[in-house]
């Protein structure tokens, strides 16, 4: 692989009293607490999974696993951006999944013990935590209210999944598009109903309208219509929307 794993467990081999976590514990408890999974944990609780985790630092194009690979557990993303997809032999892809800081994957293959289906690219420098499955089991075997929050992320996922398949059948590409940018605006912007807002795309076109089920072309003509239009204005890849509300309203 090409990513760097951190010497972070060493601090973890004389570890004091469980009353007097180690700083190193600590730390990690506290990178840790930043996933859901973790939400309402006390560093005591968290610091059971210590034992288990690896913090990684990937540059730029870095491939963190191939499909086919071996998990033996899953990632957590502390800062930069990674992308999940499919790859042909011919060099073609298709981008399943675009993660920023807070979010994690892996997480089902990992249950389903079968190899990754995927591969896995860091977008930008980034920082991670792996988390070894092996723990992670050992754990949810005593907590059952862990298990219902996995369970409950789980499902979550596969909702998400679903709202893609009704987006690609049922929705044209200027609406995926318009989708996207609003979201892109509730996620980064202050919410506002009305005005002008600026967006800056986290990840180049390309891999955007991979991820939107539309060739490159049909992205940068919807661009070019939406421009057109006076819905958006493209600077690079920030654009700008001088009127959020009518973007939102020219859906329907």
């Amino acid at each position: 692989m090409n990513y760097r794993d951190l010497p972070c467990t060493e601090a973890l081999r004389d570890t004091p009293p469980a009353d007097q976590p180690s700083p190193e514990i600590e730390r990690l408890c506290r990178l840790l607490s930043q996933a859901s999974l973790f939400n309402g944990l006390g560093c005591h609780d968290i610091a059971r999974f210590a034992r288990g985790v690896r913090e990684l630092k990937v540059g730029r194009g870095d491939i963190l696993f191939h499909r086919g690979d071996t998990c033996s557990g899953f990632h957590f993303i502390l800062s930069g951006q990674v992308k999940l997809a499919f790859t042909s032999a011919e060099g073609n892809e298709k981008v399943v999944d675009i993660l920023r800081p807070g979010q994690s994957f892996g997480e089902a293959v990992m249950f389903m013990d079968k190899p990754y289906v995927v591969m896995a690219q860091a977008l930008t420098d980034a920082s991670l935590l792996h988390i070894a499955k092996q723990v992670f089991f050992d754990e949810m075997a005593g907590d059952p209210v862990f298990c219902r929050k996995i369970i409950a992320g789980l499902a979550q996922r596969l909702h998400h999944l679903m709202a893609d398949v009704e987006s690609y059948s049922l929705r044209s590409g200027r609406e995926r598009i318009i989708g996207y940018l609003l979201r892109e605006e509730e996620r980064e912007g202050d919410g506002i109903a009305n005005g002008r807002v600026s967006i800056r795309l986290p990840t180049s076109k390309g891999t955007i309208a991979s991820r939107l089920n539309l060739t490159q072309e049909h992205f940068s003509r919807i661009l070019h219509e939406l421009t057109d239009s006076g819905l958006i204005e493209v600077e690079g890849r920030t654009i700008h929307i001088p009127d959020i509300g009518k973007l939102r309203r020219s859906l329907g």
